[in-house]
């Protein structure tokens, strides 16, 4: 086995992706480990998104839940939170050796599902434990990358979501002839995270979290608690505030947009799985280059313009996708909206725990989070109403999308962290 010291090689990516300066194999193994939580973010959320006409088709779901069904799923997001705060007291390290495996069981359970109710409370399950895997894992990857290279990691992470998404697409081009459907995706999904839990067992707690233990570690944990929320609400109320309105704001505009892509596609424009696939595969390619390039850029003009301009490019690009542009408009259309969403959602992910001391890093992400998904999922239940009130999906989507510029009033008022030491960012 390598030395925790020994260079690393990044040798899974291409040589003009890879971190702009040198890293230990240590850094490289954390961020397999914990990164890959990206990808299966990418792939449960796009198989539900993907398979929507069938899923509704089998579970009888009316044409006007869709977006609250999703909205369900969200409610997720409380337990979550106290999950991912927990990481706080316990450490890193053990909440993702329990998360991991409770989001592999619950996915596998979704596949055996046969009534509405059962298939809601699956999935709200595996989003408890998946959507506190994917706070902690932004957490893991800040704490133990260099300064120079954090944007570099959150464009990795970004990349990684959607190799989840163009995974879930590749296997989606056999929904029709899989047996029993759509519950096959959910089952190949499932198998690679119970080999990733008995993989985590070699996972290292980060340095930081380790370093800040030793020093508090004679605090009772009740006690711990509540010093934490009082003094993260006392020294950075408005870091807080902005943050979480930076998020708040993007989620609720891109929410709708993001998963109800595949459906609009065979619903509006009647393509067919191959033809989803067709778009989704060598799209996210490019927009898996696009993002890991992002995430350079980043580091080298800051994290403030690289925010505000793939923010825009969501906003501006989901609006066109939904506007009815039909044709040879689509696919890059496609590109450039995803891009923006995969990548605005990482940098806004990473932007909150840069501008946090380590104390209050996984309570910060799982707010963050909270915000992010429960506004997401309020956006997804107006959705359908405002559906009735179109009798179209496109004309709701575009309303909603009108809350992305305050995302982006939200992120000039936030410190630049681009180039700064976690404990420079924290005074």
């Amino acid at each position: 086995m390598k030395a925790p010291t020994a260079p690393a090689r990044f040798l899974w990516l291409p040589p003009g992706l890879r971190p702009p300066i040198a890293m230990v194999w240590r850094q490289e193994r954390v961020f397999l480990l914990v990164g890959v939580t990206a990808l299966f973010a990418g792939y449960d959320t796009n198989v539900f998104g993907l398979a929507i006409p069938q899923i509704q088709a089998s579970l009888h779901i009316p044409e006007n839940q869709i977006g609250l069904t999703v909205s369900y799923f969200r409610l997720a997001t409380i337990v979550a939170l106290m999950l991912c705060s927990a990481a706080d007291l316990v450490g890193r390290r053990r909440l993702l050796l329990f998360t991991i495996f409770g989001q592999a069981l619950f996915t596998l359970i979704t596949a055996f599902t046969v009534t509405y109710p059962q298939f809601v409370w699956a999935q709200i399950l595996t989003r408890v434990f998946g959507y506190a895997e994917e706070m902690l894992c932004f957490v893991v990857i800040a704490e133990e990358v260099t300064a120079g290279v954090r944007g570099w990691a959150n464009g990795t992470l970004s990349a990684l979501n959607y190799t989840g998404a163009g995974l879930a697409s590749l296997i989606f081009l056999g929904v029709n002839v899989l047996p029993f459907g759509w519950r096959a995706l959910y089952v190949i999904g499932a198998a690679p995270l119970f080999l990733i839990a008995y993989l985590r067992r070699t996972l290292p707690e980060t340095q930081r979290f380790a370093a800040l233990e030793n020093v508090e570690k004679t605090k009772s944990r009740w006690t711990e608690t509540r010093h934490l929320l009082r003094d993260l609400t006392r020294q950075y109320p408005l870091r807080l505030i902005t943050i979480l309105i930076a998020a708040g704001a993007f989620g609720f505009g891109v929410s709708s947009a993001s998963v109800l892509s595949s459906k609009y596609l065979q619903s509006v424009f009647h393509y067919s799985p191959l033809d989803v696939t067709l778009v989704f595969i060598p799209g996210g390619l490019i927009g898996l280059a696009l993002a890991i390039t992002a995430g350079r850029i980043s580091d080298r003009i800051g994290r403030k313009i690289t925010t505000l301009c793939v923010v825009s490019i969501a906003g501006i690009g989901f609006g066109l996708f939904y506007s009815g542009l039909g044709g040879p408009w689509l696919p890059p259309l496609w590109v450039l909206s995803f891009f923006g969403f995969f990548s605005g959602e990482a940098m806004i992910a990473g932007y909150a725990l840069e501008i946090m001391p380590t104390r209050y890093r996984a309570t910060v992400s799982g707010l963050r989070y909270l915000v992010y998904i429960g506004v997401g999922g309020m956006s997804l239940a107006l959705e359908g109403r405002l559906y009735d009130h179109f009798h179209a999906h496109g004309p709701a989507i575009q309303a909603l999308l009108l809350s992305v510029p305050i995302t982006l009033a939200a992120i000039l008022f936030l410190p630049e962290p681009a180039g700064k030491t976690l404990e420079e960012m924290a005074t």
